[in-house]
């Protein structure tokens, strides 16, 4: 609600430069043309991730990762990693926050286990996995038309060095904070039955042929309706009752699309010059350093979308883009508000009655993004 309400004041302050002329109606025609494929791709992807998890797919998921850990906490937190890095590549880092954390602590909990090192792992994945392809964060889609619209083979070999160390290192400092935690043993559950298996059949495929069409070359947003409309005819006919208009993310887009309106006013305004005399220009390792930790810092004070659309037109050049989302995608780990699928996460925590000590989250974040950043920076040089 909070998010839909200030986008709604986003979208008023665009609407406001639209008539004053700050913004034209060419540069008005020209966001729209740009934003409405992202913004339709958010939706497609949105309902099919909701309506996977309706059918049991998530679940289903983790439960079989739970039994194949054979009672081994390592096994199955190892599991979780994999399934978080899977999902936020090819689902997007919120699907991982707001589907695929509950199912984690659910199945945590059933195993007798502490819920927050499993927890943990989904956000920071979710937020540090979400480098290497397009569909993976929207700041990912929005750079791709910056970097004239490669295929996404070729946004991922751009990318894949910052992309592996994003997991890395968050995986590892888990992995050391929670070490004792994750070397017991836990019983094993038993596998449930699928409450209805023509759906979940319906949406284990559709989910899996949508991976492979999202990275075809397609305009994304043509694959994710086309699986968008399979599952809600699926579901219109099997559980009725699941469908609901609040399947369609309208907070997200709302605040989105009035970010975009607010942004490109403030670029008319000169907003560019300003930040290119902060975070400097050039493409050697100090200014990309510069650049990505600038980045960060304005993701960590505002949003990383917003940080994104600020600093997208001082870039200038494929490796400074690399550092920008860098900085606004790994680098978003220390303020809850840095990410909305952080927000979103802790939402879902609360209503299972998980708590999260703000104070401790920050500071570990901290502590991941002052490595992981300038990391996945000078892998970017080195190896791009």
């Amino acid at each position: 609600m909070r998010t839909a309400v200030l986008g709604g004041v986003f979208v008023v302050l665009g609407l406001v430069a639209v008539v004053t002329g700050v913004l034209t109606a060419d540069e008005l025609l020209a966001l729209v043309e740009r934003v409405a494929p992202v913004l339709g791709f958010v939706v497609g992807l949105t309902v099919v991730a909701e309506l996977a998890a309706e059918a049991g797919l998530f679940a289903w998921l983790a439960s079989a990762s739970a039994r194949l850990a054979h009672g081994r906490v390592l096994v199955l937190w190892l599991f979780v990693v994999a399934l978080a890095v899977l999902c936020t590549v090819f689902l997007s880092l919120d699907t991982t926050a707001v589907l695929l954390t509950p199912v984690v602590v659910i199945v945590a909990r059933h195993a007798g286990l502490p819920p927050m090192p499993f927890a943990l792992t989904t956000v920071w994945l979710a937020n540090c996995a979400s480098m290497l392809l397009p569909v993976s964060n929207l700041t990912n889609l929005l750079a791709l038309h910056e970097l004239g619209s490669p295929a996404p083979v070729q946004f991922a070999a751009l990318v894949a060095p910052a992309a592996v160390v994003g997991v890395v290192v968050p995986v590892v400092a888990i992995g050391l904070r929670y070490r004792r935690q994750l070397m017991g043993r836990f019983d094993a559950p038993s596998a449930e039955p699928v409450a209805d298996r023509v759906l979940f059949g319906v949406a284990a495929v559709a989910t899996g042929l949508l991976v492979p069409a999202l990275v075809s070359g397609l305009e994304v947003w043509i694959p994710a309706a086309v699986a968008a409309l399979v599952l809600v005819v699926a579901t219109a006919v099997r559980r009725r009752e699941v469908l609901r208009l609040g399947l369609v993310p309208w907070g997200t887009l709302l605040f989105a699309g009035g970010l975009f309106l607010v942004v490109e006013a403030a670029h008319s305004l000169g907003l560019a010059d300003l930040l290119g005399a902060v975070v400097g220009t050039g493409d050697q390792l100090p200014d990309l350093l510069r650049l990505a930790g600038g980045s960060a810092v304005a993701a960590n004070v505002a949003n990383n979308l917003p940080a994104y659309l600020a600093l997208e037109p001082v870039a200038g050049s494929p490796l400074r883009l690399v550092a920008v989302l860098v900085g606004v995608n790994i680098g978003c780990l220390v303020t809850p508000w840095a990410s909305l699928a952080t927000l979103l996460w802790h939402s879902r925590l609360s209503s299972m009655g998980v708590e999260v000590s703000w104070g401790r989250f920050m500071s570990a974040g901290l502590g991941v993004a002052v490595v992981a950043v300038p990391l996945a920076v000078v892998a970017t040089v080195l190896l791009a």
